[in-house]
């Protein structure tokens, strides 16, 4: 007696649908069969359908990745610089990491070049990929950090959007595929309440918010780590850096916070660092 692990419902119907679509293309693959005639009934013609099948471990009829969601590396920097080439990715994606973007961007090509999208590179979409672009250069691949008053901004601002914040001059740059759109001064929190450094993202926004913990208001907060947002701060138009926050970037310029708010999404990139 032969033993088959059956697989969940969803993966037959994925395979009946695969089977559909690429019509016996791979060696080995199912092959629609022909439903028999109701031994209830006189008629003599018979259907052709697509009966699912069961399948164990990973189904033969898919080509193998060469990169998808989750790797990481030089290569896939490259398969991301053709991407923005194309625009179907944006620059702020482009950070040797294959995730939920990278991914979007692929189906994208697939479907426009008549490749069953999904959603990862194998050879095929490489190798298309590769014909519909140039080999990517090193300025591609590595976009020059903004210049700003003779200085470098951190190489984190190059691609992308970001709130580029610089702890030594005290500045908050929003800055756009390497283009400084607004500058403004921003202060941080004190010793005990320290604004954190490194790479962020705005979690989310909040128009009105109020501390609960500082019962203190917060207009025009975007949240990028916990608790800690850039925001508007009466206090520090008042009061300018005799003063500090509880950990968050402070704005006193209230008239561009309304329009750095106003343009800056979720998942926009905020880089706190050293100059």
């Amino acid at each position: 007696m032969r033993f088959f692990r059956k697989a969940p419902a969803f993966r037959r119907v994925l395979a009946a649908a695969v089977v559909t679509a690429v019509s016996g293309a791979v060696a080995g693959a199912a092959t629609p069969a022909t439903a028999a005639p109701s031994s209830t009934t006189s008629t003599t013609s018979t259907a052709s359908t697509t009966v699912p099948f069961e399948v164990s471990g990973e189904l033969p009829i898919y080509p193998k990745a060469l990169w998808r969601n989750g790797s990481s590396g030089a290569d896939v920097r490259k398969v991301e610089a053709r991407l923005v080439q194309l625009k179907l990715l944006t620059k702020q994606y482009q950070d040797d990491s294959f995730g939920t973007m990278t991914r979007a961007a692929v189906k994208k090509f697939q479907t426009a070049h008549g490749i069953p999208p999904l959603g990862y590179v194998d050879q095929n979409t490489w190798t298309k990929l590769t014909a519909a672009t140039h080999e990517p250069t090193e300025t591609e691949l590595f976009p020059p950090a903004p210049v700003v008053d003779g200085k470098k901004l951190d190489q984190r601002c190059a691609t992308g959007v970001a709130l580029c914040i610089d702890k030594t001059s005290r500045k908050l740059r929003y800055v756009v595929d390497g283009v400084v759109k607004m500058t403004m001064d921003v202060r941080f929190g004190a010793q005990k309440t320290a604004t954190r450094e490194g790479s962020f993202t705005v979690g989310w926004k909040s128009i009105d918010h109020v501390s609960k913990l500082y019962d203190s208001k917060m207009p025009y907060a975007m949240f990028f780590s916990g608790g800690q947002a850039v925001h508007y701060s009466s206090d520090f138009a008042a009061r300018g850096y005799a003063g500090a926050s509880h950990g968050c970037v402070n704005v006193r310029d209230l008239t561009k916070i309304k329009s750095l708010f106003a343009q800056v999404h979720v998942g926009d990139k905020v880089i706190v660092y050293r100059s």
